[in-house]
């Protein structure tokens, strides 16, 4: 990045990128074989992060750009989809410590674990009411990504 510009995102997103695949090349051949909480709570994050980039850019180009805006949509709701997943697989990944595989309701059931493990929780459900007032059910359902338009 040169000082006498200022930053701009094309400056920053290739170094996330390159820090994930170097992340994946360092800690995944070698590392155990089931995903640590931990890993998933950063991996919600990340993704948590690029749905909101995603939010930002559909948002702003949609209403400029409607055949720009709308695969970036498509995008935004298929990350969420994979945070969804992400915040699934953190609550069935074996509990630090003891080991224990919590049960599949734990989450439905309001606070499931408490701080610090609530974290992903209280994300995942900012997340979600942005999500609900930006998305409609269909969309989120549709084995459609909806890329193209005429």
């Amino acid at each position: 990045m040169s000082r006498t510009t200022s930053p701009t995102a094309e400056d920053f997103v290739p170094f996330a990128t390159a820090a994930l695949d170097f992340h994946r090349a360092l800690n995944l051949p070698n590392g155990p074989l089931v995903t640590t909480r931990a890993e998933l709570d950063a991996l919600h994050s990340h993704l948590v992060s690029l749905h909101g980039l995603l939010d930002a850019h559909a948002v702003r180009v949609g209403q400029l750009v409607p055949a720009e805006g709308d695969p970036i949509r498509a995008a935004r709701t298929r990350v969420w989809q994979a945070a969804d997943h992400v915040h699934a697989a953190y609550h069935a990944a074996p509990r630090p410590g003891s080991g224990e595989v919590p049960e599949r309701e734990a989450c439905k059931a309001g606070l499931p674990e408490g701080a610090p493990e609530l974290t992903i929780c209280q994300r995942h459900q900012r997340t979600a009411h942005l999500v609900r007032r930006r998305t409609t059910p269909a969309d989120l359902h549709a084995p459609f990504t909806g890329l193209v338009r005429r």
